[in-house]
């Protein structure tokens, strides 16, 4: 099976990002660090940053992310890319939840409401800068 799954790079907050997106989401957290992973980085104050993290809760979502290390140009969160969280009816629950959790620090935030087309929609930029979307209509 061919799965699409947003990839966030981060400046020394990928650990801290992935554990606030487990509370908001659910799940389990998986990190491999550059210094667990022999000739990733020889920067001794790099060698706790995540390499590769790895977010999967039990509603099938993968969020990944990585720091950037010194040795590579930065590529955090940029304009133009957007998380998006979607569901039907039964699953409003769980993204309003969601949408409340990510909300704390959060900027930019459009309220999770009924919009005029029908369905639940909200946006916000989190505390790390990653716009996010949400989506909840018929089934």
């Amino acid at each position: 099976m061919v799965r699409l799954n947003p990839y966030l790079n981060f400046k020394g907050e990928a650990r801290e990002a992935l554990e606030f997106y487990r509370s908001a989401l659910g799940g389990e957290v998986e990190i491999m660090t550059y210094g667990s992973m022999p000739g990733m980085s020889d920067d001794p104050a790099e060698q706790d940053l995540v390499m590769h993290g790895q977010l999967e809760t039990e509603h099938g979502l993968v969020l990944m992310a990585a720091d950037t290390p010194s040795s590579m140009p930065d590529a955090t969160p940029t304009t133009g890319v957007t998380v998006a969280l979607t569901g039907s009816e039964a699953d409003l629950d769980y993204v309003r939840t969601a949408v409340t959790a990510l909300s704390a620090g959060a900027t930019d935030v459009l309220p999770f409401e009924k919009a005029p087309w029908g369905d639940h929609f909200g946006q916000l930029t989190d505390r790390y800068g990653v716009p996010w979307m949400f989506d909840v209509g018929p089934a």
